[in-house]
């Protein structure tokens, strides 16, 4: 059986590759980080157009008809670019709530007890239920959930409402805005459809890690060639080496685990995935500071914008102690 990706999903990465490149590239990048952090809605419409969150849905519903794998591969390059706002709820949104899939409306994630992500710039809030996935935390039953029981527990309604009783609160992440809701949220309209969001949604996050744990690492391989110290490139130091070598395992470590598990769609291996891409995006970001030495701690370097990112989305769609109790309840 052959694992490479075809020829088709190589020009879909290419492609997105260079759309975003184009549309925010690290000059784009860095204007945005300087003049404000707010969503780019034209850059979200360009999005839209391109296909980027109705690529799951049938062409029958003015979609690309392509599948998780696909979707896996755009989110990779969204997490090697840092592109930001809610791209995975707006994507997973898409012929479930009006205008997300041409990019007309931001969908934003309310998972209850977390911190919400750009509910300032929001239309929409897609509000987890703690049954929805695959299977709940804690189940420990050993099965692999068909997900038939969690069908409709996810739930879309107005940001609005939810807005005006929230709290913004300092992010990490200065690309992410965080506010914090205090009150339980009334119940919207549920999704159709809407059975297995937290598994899918991991899944992408896990992916958007993946892209930047090869960023950094590209990154450090980079610097490692052009600093010198005593004469010599840093990267021919046999420390800088192993530092390179042991980002690389881990981000195809992580590679092997995401794109297994968008073929599988089986919830235990995605929980799995999303703890090798957390841990590769957040060591790879912390090794690609060492490898920089001061330079990666300063505003101008790009490597800690990495780091932070990454610590953020390792709290996102599934934790590590979530993830965890399913590996945990697979093995009971």
């Amino acid at each position: 059986m052959d694992f490479q990706l075809s020829d088709d999903q190589r020009a879909l990465r290419a492609g997105v590759r260079e759309l975003l490149a184009g549309r925010f590239g690290r000059d784009r990048m860095r204007a945005a980080l300087d003049g404000g952090t707010g969503i780019d809605r034209a850059l979200w419409r360009e999005l839209g157009e391109a296909g980027f969150f109705a690529l799951r849905l049938p062409e029958a519903e003015g979609g690309v008809g392509l599948g998780l794998p696909e979707a896996v591969l755009l989110f990779e390059e969204a997490g090697r670019s840092l592109l930001p706002g809610p791209l995975i709820a707006t994507h997973l949104a898409a012929g479930r709530v009006k205008g997300a899939a041409q990019g007309g409306t931001v969908v934003a994630v309310l998972d209850p007890g977390q911190p919400v992500a750009h509910l300032g710039e929001a239309d929409a809030l897609l509000v987890l239920g703690p049954g929805d996935g695959s299977r709940a935390s804690g189940a420990g039953d050993g099965s692999r959930a068909s997900g038939a029981a969690s069908v409709n527990v996810a739930r879309v309604r107005d940001a609005a409402g939810v807005r005006d009783a929230a709290t913004p609160v300092r992010s990490i992440d200065p690309f992410t805005p965080l506010w914090r809701v205090a009150d339980p949220v009334e119940a919207g309209e549920p999704l159709p459809r809407g059975g297995r969001l937290r598994d899918e949604g991991a899944l992408l996050a896990a992916a958007e890690q993946l892209g930047s744990a090869a960023r950094t690492t590209e990154m450090a391989v980079q610097h490692a060639g052009e600093r010198e110290q005593f004469g010599s490139p840093i990267g021919s130091f046999q420390a800088v080496k192993h530092l390179c070598a042991g980002m690389l395992v881990r981000a195809e470590l992580a590679r092997c685990a995401v794109y297994a598990a968008a073929v599988t769609t089986d919830p235990v291996e995605i929980a799995g995935a999303k703890l090798l891409a957390d841990d590769a995006a957040v060591r790879n970001a912390r090794d690609c500071l060492q490898v920089h030495g001061g330079m990666g701690f300063t505003w101008e370097a790009d490597v800690h914008l990495h780091l932070k990112r990454a610590w953020l989305r390792s709290g996102q769609w599934l934790t590590a102690a979530a993830a965890e109790e399913v590996l945990a309840g697979d093995l009971c």
